[in-house]
């Protein structure tokens, strides 16, 4: 079984971009803090790439911002791309399938729903 739950914040806003079949998605990085302190006693963060696509990737661009806590429930997904150096370039991704707006703007969400 292939399945990832993620809870974290934001790094950076999210960007919709379009496919050439005009697909919807945006790459977003969310930032989670492990749960136990290194052995300088600091909370590490990891910064891990996700994916988003269609709906779900213009919802989050439209009512999330940097700094805003989301939950992802997805899969792992291994990508290759070759450099223009004709160098092979691995990459471990997410591919969200669900996202929860855990705290976000709730003000700003109300202020749509009125409209």
């Amino acid at each position: 079984m292939n399945q990832v739950v993620l809870v974290g914040r934001l790094a950076e806003d999210p960007v919709v971009s379009k496919t050439e079949n005009g697909k919807n998605y945006t790459s977003i990085n969310l930032a989670v803090p492990r749960a136990f302190k290194n052995s300088d006693g600091v909370y590490e963060t990891d910064f891990i790439r996700c994916v988003l696509w269609n709906g779900v990737a213009a919802n989050t661009s439209e009512y999330c911002h940097v700094g805003d806590v989301i939950g992802i429930k997805g899969r792992l997904q291994n990508r290759s791309y070759e450099t223009e150096n004709k160098e092979k370039k691995y990459i471990t991704e997410v591919i969200a399938e669900r996202v929860t707006f855990i705290s976000t703007n709730r003000k700003e969400i109300e202020d749509i729903k009125e409209k």
